[in-house]
């Protein structure tokens, strides 16, 4: 019996990897539903924007972790990428409440915090990650 980590090609997997960008799916969306509402513009498009930049950032940290041979390294990597995200994301919030006005600032804040509520949410029902092939051998 084949599980659904098990077996990469497979329907079920396509499904995981679509609901894996959720969050993203959900600051297109929350974004447009909270400028339709009057919230401010430029809080709500920094606080998007950021959220889209961290998620490629992460992307391409996966990426290149799966070339690393090293484990130490690949934490180092791992590390360094979940710091500079935090900070990118504070970054944005605090240019959207310097740049613009408190509310902007806030604006980014609250889709910043429920974007990653929606993805801790995604992270909790995906279950455990893939096993990791040993590339040692």
């Amino acid at each position: 019996m084949t599980t659904l980590y098990q077996n990469a090609h497979s329907p079920e997997r396509v499904t995981v990897n679509a609901f894996q960008y959720l969050d993203v799916a959900f600051v297109v969306v929350g974004a447009g539903v909270a400028l339709a509402a009057g919230a401010p513009a430029f809080g709500v498009i920094a606080g998007g924007a950021g959220w889209i930049l961290q998620r490629l950032v992460q992307l391409t940290d996966r990426r290149f972790t799966r070339t690393l041979l090293d484990p130490v390294k690949q934490t180092a990597v791992h590390i360094t990428d979940a710091f500079g995200r935090i900070w990118l994301l504070a970054g944005a919030i605090i240019v959207a409440g310097a740049a613009g006005a408190r509310q902007d600032g806030l604006a980014a804040a609250v889709l910043i915090f429920a974007a990653y509520s929606v993805g801790f949410v995604v992270r909790l029902i995906s279950g455990p990650p893939p096993e990791r092939e040993d590339r040692t051998a």
